[in-house]
């Protein structure tokens, strides 16, 4: 299934059912069913190249996780590295992995209210020109969609090599009254955490010597208030 350039990828989304969604406006409310369970789910914003959400799936079996981008290549590329992954894993389905392509802009047609346990938002294009911002996908205009598909207990995991794009977020994250937790501006300062999956351009990052920047944020209601009741009880209670 090895690609060369663009040539064939269309056809090619068309042929892998069992893992692309072409068209993911008809599982709106449904992706439950889809998968055929309801354990959590949890959406990659941008993928790339795919080499995360595939290297979680397998990671984390119990948890369903979407791969979401725009373009047929990238799609594509993800279904490889998905498959490569599961054949070296001795693996031959990736049941709990679905790979979607389609415009952030419009997730609001793909997923319903409260659908999705956690977002992740890695190394997102920084859109450096000022004129640019709401184009970032840290921007208070987005992020309100994001607010809208994830649950009570919502999370949005967000990494970059970008400061000024980490500073930007952090300020978006905050204006919006959004509690941040395990802030970092150098995440692998004392070497790798074999707990955090690494995407292509963070092993790339990585080595240049470049630091990755790296904030939970959480969204709902209710992981907000698990995490306060994990703080100590001499801290003050800070109502949203």
């Amino acid at each position: 299934m090895r690609l060369r350039g663009k040539r064939g990828a269309k056809e090619l989304l068309a042929e892998q059912t069992d893992l692309v969604v072409l068209e993911p406006e008809q599982l709106k409310g449904k992706w439950s069913e889809a998968f055929g369970n309801d354990r959590p789910i949890y959406v990659e914003l941008g993928m790339g190249k795919g080499q995360f959400i595939s290297k979680m799936s397998l990671k984390y079996p119990d948890i369903n996780f979407i791969g979401v981008d725009m373009y047929d290549e990238l799609i594509a590329r993800g279904c490889e590295k998905a498959r490569l992954f599961r054949e070296e894993a001795g693996m031959q389905e990736a049941s709990n992995l679905r790979l979607v392509r389609a415009n952030v802009e419009f997730l609001e047609q793909i997923f319903a209210e409260g659908e999705l346990e956690r977002v992740y938002l890695n190394f997102s294009d920084p859109w450096p020109k000022k004129k640019h911002a709401r184009r970032r996908l840290t921007h208070s205009r987005l992020v309100e969609k994001y607010r809208y598909a994830l649950s009570n207990t919502g999370e949005i995991h967000f990494k970059t090599d970008s400061e000024t794009l980490f500073e930007f977020s952090l300020n978006s994250f905050a204006e919006m009254g959004l509690q941040m937790r395990n802030i970092s501006l150098n995440l692998h300062r004392d070497g790798i955490n074999e707990e955090h999956v690494m995407t292509e351009y963070e092993e790339k990052f990585m080595g240049k010597g470049m630091n990755i920047h790296r904030v939970e944020v959480l969204v709902g209601d209710q992981a907000y208030k698990q995490y306060r009741s994990s703080l100590p009880h001499n801290e003050p209670y800070a109502s949203r």
